[in-house]
């Protein structure tokens, strides 16, 4: 690992300016945290945090319309434990399920199937959210449910894809960075190939890398080697797990069950094509084809940096609510819930970091 970052370090002389790179994956974030990579990093190379939390990016209305769904008379709403703390409009499903409503954690839709089993009298709702890596376990679920026949199941998809997220940072102007590190669990399911307009349109060196010490500093040479050489591309750093075509069969079971929609990103907007929902063969498994709860728009705490820092354009030290109003014991925006939340990971490691709140 000290010959990497030696490498690093000359390319960087080679370079002969500052890099901004983001890492897009929440799991990214953290791992550079814990392997103390920044520290390692010559001076000059600026890591950045992306849309690639799930949790953070769920939006307001998302969360509101879950909740909803869980206060309806006979519906157990199940969920991975993750999403249960953050914040709604003014509420969150762990305030939800402390007033009263069915909310169950689970640890896969399958746990969800069998609850949706054994209690045949209620609708049993999986909160589906997550981005390509999740979507195919939800759709093989589905398929479970067709063929034993569990009407009682149901889903509420605000499943999100990566590749759309990226190219609306890129085109909106806002976001300056010279490379990514790309996600490595979504890549074993997409591959690399939706990747391809990040440096044929955008001229974006990026790696898809994996998550020990060694593969995000691997990662992180093999883009700075293409910036100086003058390169774009998109190249595999993690080639134990990911192959260009991804997996064929985890990517056509999700296609056979989910479409495309336009899906809103929290802090970021609406992002066309970004989401998927059920196709009409399956459309009877969405709890929206049932239940269609009233909720009313609302727009993020007005002092919350969330959307900035799931963009890029600012680091969590740079919201005036971080370490302050906002913490992980109480927190104000989703960045500061989820375990892979930017704002988590900066708030955990400060001191091993040095920061100053």
């Amino acid at each position: 690992m000290k010959d990497i970052v030696i490498a690093i370090k000359n390319l960087m002389q080679k370079i002969g300016r500052p890099v901004r790179l983001m890492e897009v994956c929440g799991t990214h974030t953290v791992a550079i945290f814990r392997h103390g990579i920044r520290n390692l990093l010559p001076e000059g190379v600026v890591l950045l945090s992306g849309p690639g939390c799930p949790v953070c990016v769920t939006s307001v209305r998302d969360v509101d319309t879950a909740i909803a769904i869980a206060k309806s008379d006979g519906v157990v709403m199940t969920t991975f434990g993750d999403m249960m703390r953050v914040p709604g409009s003014g509420n969150s499903l762990f305030n939800a399920k402390a007033e009263g409503a069915d909310i169950r954690i689970v640890y896969s839709p399958l746990d969800a199937l069998k609850i949706a089993e054994e209690e045949k009298s209620k609708r049993v709702v999986f909160f589906a959210t997550g981005f390509e890596t999740t979507s195919p376990s939800v759709a093989g679920t589905i398929k479970e449910a067709e063929r034993k026949g569990i009407g009682n199941f149901y889903i509420y998809s605000v499943h999100k894809t990566v590749p759309p997220a990226l190219k609306a940072l890129l085109e909106s102007g806002e976001v300056r960075v010279d490379g990514f590190i790309l996600p490595g669990h979504v890549s074993t399911v997409i591959g690399s190939g939706p990747y391809e307009f990040i440096a044929s349109g955008h001229k974006k060196p990026s790696v898809i890398t994996g998550f020990d010490a060694a593969d995000i500093l691997s990662g992180i040479r093999m883009i700075l080697g293409q910036i100086a050489a003058g390169r774009a591309e998109i190249e595999i750093q993690y080639v134990r797990v990911v192959r260009p075509e991804g997996n064929p069969k985890a990517l056509s079971i999700m296609n056979e069950c989910f479409e495309p929609e336009d899906a809103e990103w929290r802090g970021i907007g609406t992002i066309p094509l970004s989401g998927l929902k059920a196709r009409e063969a399956f459309r009877h498994r969405d709890i929206g084809s049932v239940l269609r709860p009233e909720v009313r728009s609302q727009n993020e705490p007005t002092a919350c940096s969330c959307g900035e820092v799931l963009k890029g354009i600012k680091m969590p030290t740079d919201c005036r609510l971080f370490g302050k109003a906002c913490t992980p014991d109480r927190p104000v925006g989703p960045c500061m819930v989820s375990s892979e939340g930017s704002c988590a990971a900066y708030y955990k490691y400060k001191e091993i970091e040095g920061m100053k709140i």
